[in-house]
């Protein structure tokens, strides 16, 4: 019997040769050499590695992956909606009107900018600033929590209502989350208003600001 024939009918009986390394172990232990982006060590590699990112829709329009910035061991995180016309033609986030008015929201809790970190729940602007749509934001979710677990922020702030049930996994309209503490990945969140909701309704300014005045006391324990 030659070889290949006797190799198939020893394999026909089960038999598996003890020296060999099985198909699926081999591809297994090239896999494991090269971790998922998602597991990046540093901040800088994440956002190098989304880049070019494709994963949903929202990459077929944009201009800029808007990753996020600030400071890496920020014990503030802003977590906004998505990024806005300005947002994707600079490459950063929340610096249009609403985020003159973050900036202005940051000031008064006796912060700098670049104190915080400042983010959204998708990367790429939705066209037209449309709403973002579940899928899409489900496809930038693996890459905002690895961002929240590389800064280990003290407390997050959700800004606005995509990010509020992003981040506390309900459906619940906004006024009924905002004032009100639950934890994200075992850190603080509180929820508020969007700054751009508060440029069309400046009413809404108090709420926000008594918001933050919880967020202050969170930082000072």
């Amino acid at each position: 019997m030659r070889p290949k024939e006797l190799s198939r009918y020893l394999a026909d009986l089960g038999w598996r040769d003890p020296l060999a390394l099985p198909a699926e172990r081999s591809i297994a232990a090239s896999a494991s050499v090269k971790k998922p982006i998602f597991e990046s060590v540093d901040l800088e590699t994440l956002a190098e590695s989304l880049r070019d990112c494709a994963r949903c829709r929202l990459s077929e329009g944009r201009k800029t992956v808007v990753f996020g910035e600030g400071a890496p061991d920020a014990r503030v995180m802003f977590i906004g909606e998505g990024p806005g016309a300005e947002e994707d033609r600079t490459g950063r986030p929340f610096v249009g009107q609403a985020g003159h008015l973050l900036d202005r929201m940051v000031v008064a809790m006796g912060l700098k900018r670049v104190q915080t970190y400042i983010a959204n729940v998708v990367k790429c602007r939705p066209p037209g600033n449309r709403d973002p749509k579940d899928d899409e934001i489900a496809a930038c979710s693996v890459f905002l929590d690895r961002q929240i677990e590389l800064i280990r922020p003290a407390v997050i702030v959700a800004l606005g209502r995509f990010a509020a049930n992003r981040l506390t996994g309900t459906d619940k309209p906004l006024g009924a989350l905002r004032g009100r503490w639950s934890h994200y990945k075992g850190v603080p969140l509180l929820a508020t208003y969007h700054p751009a909701y508060l440029l069309r309704t400046p009413a809404d300014k108090r709420k926000v600001w008594a918001d933050l005045k919880l967020v202050m006391a969170k930082l000072a324990e």
